[in-house]
């Protein structure tokens, strides 16, 4: 069940945990503040539904938490840097913020990391990037936890991918997992008791089903437009690996340290306005989603959007009502922050 929370509550009781697991002040106070805005645009399965196993990584000794990005080499725009297994998120805001330097000065900028951890939502830098005024893309490799296409066992990365794009009324701002429905997404669904709204996976017989558990029993999640999401996944991995100078998805499934640990990660930005100015460019912005919103739906009452416009309404109602959270998951960040949940208790969720 799903229960709404101040977003002030929500942020200072989640950094009172992260501080409870051993971050500093100033890592606890960045990482509520990202896992709490995921969760008010919508994300809750990398917002709050990941911070029992954040706290569990710590613990496991998967996570450094004196790690820190270090350049391991540069060549004009594009820049390697060594996550040392630090914290995602404070790992990831730091390549996003170098690669938009590295855009200003060149005006495209990449920055491959590698050897770093789970970076929660992976729309947390697109958003960033878009927000000031960059496109963005960016993209992880992790360990096998899809089936290739025709495959029943797990071999590939979901490998989420992010697009975003500076539209000054309203950034447009993609963020996919190549699986049609992610894991964090089959638990907010198994939570709550819902059905997928489309199929996501198979059932112990190799149906197709928009049963989230019986998908999560399997562990034969879909990919995305099926053999394409498959191919994109592998494609996505092997880019990330060989720019980053990094781990591959097979090789985190040797290591066993955790969903993406010492994984790669991708951050390029770019200037949207290198060959036209700033007013032809948002024109054409406005008049291609405004059209693309303008398409009839397919159903009556229906509203047809472009990504990242639903996260603005989204994100209103939560600064508004409250942001929602499911009743379990808060009680266990309510527990965290007051020193009461062990290792055990956490893997359990």
């Amino acid at each position: 069940m799903s229960i709404r929370v101040p977003f002030d509550t929500v942020k200072e009781t989640v950094k009172k945990a992260l501080l409870c697991a051993g971050l500093s002040q100033e890592q606890a106070e960045t990482c509520a503040a990202i896992h709490t805005q995921s969760s008010a645009d919508g994300v809750e399965s990398h917002g709050l539904n990941r911070i029992p196993r954040f706290v569990e990584y710590i613990q496991k000794g998967w996570i450094n938490l004196e790690g820190r990005p270090v350049k391991a080499g540069g060549f004009g725009a594009v820049e390697n840097y060594d996550g040392q297994m630090g914290i995602g998120i404070i790992n990831a805001l730091f390549a996003t913020d170098r690669a938009m330097e590295l855009a200003k000065e060149h005006g495209i900028g990449c920055v491959a990391l590698r050897n770093t951890t789970h970076w929660m939502r992976g729309g947390t830098y697109a958003w960033r990037m878009a927000e000031a005024g960059f496109v963005g893309i960016s993209w992880i490799n992790g360990e096998s936890c899809m089936p290739m296409w025709g495959s029943d066992q797990m071999g590939v990365g979901n490998n989420p991918i992010c697009m975003a794009v500076p539209r000054e009324d309203g950034e447009i701002v993609l963020d996919m997992a190549m699986s049609q429905y992610a894991y964090g997404k089959l638990g907010v669904y198994r939570l709550a008791g819902k059905k997928l709204p489309y199929p996501g996976g198979f059932d112990k017989d190799g149906n197709l089903t928009s049963d989230p558990g019986a998908i999560e029993e399997t562990m034969r999640i879909l990919p995305t437009g099926y053999w394409k999401g498959s191919g994109m996944a592998i494609c996505l991995d092997l880019m990330a690996a060989v720019l980053a100078n990094g781990n591959t998805g097979i090789d985190q499934n040797a290591a066993l340290r955790g969903s993406c640990g010492g994984s790669c990660q991708i951050f390029i930005a770019f200037n949207p306005y290198l060959f036209a100015t700033r007013e032809e460019v948002q024109a054409k912005l406005n008049r291609r989603v405004a059209a693309a919103d303008a398409t009839h739906p397919d159903r009556e009452g229906g509203k047809v959007t472009c990504p990242g416009e639903r996260t603005k309404v989204t994100r209103a109602r939560s600064m508004k009502e409250g942001v929602a959270v499911d009743e379990t998951i808060w009680s266990q960040i309510c527990s965290i922050a007051e020193g009461n949940l062990d290792v055990k208790d956490i893997a359990s969720f």
